[in-house]
């Protein structure tokens, strides 16, 4: 199982995660020739070894060529990734992360997240930094994200509102349920696009995660602090264990009055929102009516949207949370070739593999075979893995 451990010693921007992600073997080719296929133009990046106190490392940087470039809501933002022709990982990766920095927009703002309006985080630089990140993860394989608390930094900076305080507002947001680091001094040290990143994509903030380590790479900040060296250093390792534990938060809460069709709904509007899992179960209630009760498993910083689609997209009028922890078998998804052609399965860490739902529907479809047949196939081809 290959782990990415972010050590945000200095802090995190999305230009340092697609630097550090270059420096661990992407190349800078591969991530030009997969964003092309989004429609976004007057742009060239640049990427090159730098020196921070000492230490080498890799900047990357976005040029705009035309700088009339427009600003772009958050539908837009969505839309544009869906249409394109990104491998599928890739797009769910963006979305997650795109999604997370939506929804503190949305809540610094007080607007729905259909109406928030990027500024800095629309721009092609910040499309580039996210959609880039995904590649790079997909591109390395990369089934788990781990990361380091994150400094907070002080002081002002300058956006399209005007002075903001440091971290800004949504970066705030996004660091809530995250862990802090030491004070390594004056500055934006955590950007809103570093922030998201982390918050959407690690399962877990601290120390590094045991295992072997592969490989180092150091992404370099555009500024070059006095303090201490602008890096970003993304720890890729491998991890042997068949078991791991997690600290999870589980939101709970019964509902009698609500029509059937609406749980379909709310179960699709929690997972798009980054819950772990969705759960309903019948129970009987008070005066004796049948309800329903609805367990909801989440990372740790998704309290607040979680509990607010909860209470905006149910008849809920109140909810119980209580942290909880896990442990889970490791697991990568992959493509293997059987007799009915190319199947999505999932290995886990014990050595077991399990067809994928939907790829296996797709067969079943395709084929005119009956789901059970074409799990068994599956099944019986793929083994152990």
């Amino acid at each position: 199982m290959k782990v990415l451990y972010f050590d945000c010693f200095a802090g995190i921007a999305g230009d340092m995660t697609v630097a550090g992600l270059i420096e661990l073997g992407l190349p800078l080719e591969t991530l030009q020739q997969e964003l092309s296929s989004l429609p976004l133009c007057g742009y060239t990046l640049e990427s090159r070894k730098v020196e921070r106190h000492g230490v080498s490392g890799t900047s990357f940087k976005v040029t705009l060529t035309e700088e009339d470039q427009p600003h772009r809501h958050y539908s837009g933002i969505a839309a544009m990734i869906e249409k394109s022709d990104l491998k599928p990982r890739v797009k769910e990766l963006s979305q997650r992360i795109f999604l997370k920095l939506a929804q503190a927009e949305a809540s610094v703002h007080g607007v729905p997240l259909e109406r928030v309006h990027f500024h800095e985080v629309g721009a092609v630089d910040s499309i580039v930094d996210i959609v880039g990140t995904a590649i790079g993860l997909d591109y390395l394989g990369i089934d788990r994200v781990c990361a380091s608390g994150l400094p907070y930094g002080h002081g002002f900076v300058k956006t399209a509102h005007g002075l903001l305080p440091v971290p800004a507002p949504a970066t705030a947001k996004l660091m809530e349920g995250i862990p802090l680091g030491p004070d390594v001094g004056p500055g934006e040290r955590v950007t809103p696009t570093g922030a998201a990143i982390v918050a959407a994509l690690a399962d877990s903030f601290g120390p590094p995660p045991v295992m072997t380590v592969a490989g180092t790479g150091y992404g370099a900040g555009e500024k070059d602090f006095p303090e201490l060296p602008n890096l970003l250093r993304l720890v890729l390792g491998e991890s042997a264990e068949h078991k791991e534990a997690q600290e999870v938060l589980v939101l709970e809460t019964h509902i009698d009055d609500m029509p059937a069709e609406i749980f379909g709904f709310l179960m699709e509007r929690l997972m798009e929102a980054g819950a772990l899992d969705v759960a309903f179960s019948p129970l009987q209630m008070k005066k004796n009516r049948p309800g329903t009760r609805l367990t909801v498993i989440a990372k740790p910083g998704d309290l607040e949207p979680l509990s607010g689609l909860i209470l905006s997209e149910s008849s809920a009028i109140g909810l119980r949370y209580y942290p909880a922890g896990r442990i889970t078998l490791p697991r990568s998804c992959e493509t293997r070739t059987t007799s009915l052609g190319e199947v999505r399965v999932k290995v886990l860490g014990n050595g077991r593999v399990t067809p994928e739902y939907d790829s296996c529907r797709d067969i079943a479809l395709r084929k005119g075979m009956p789901l059970v047949e074409v799990y068994r196939t599956v099944e019986r081809e793929c083994g152990k893995g």
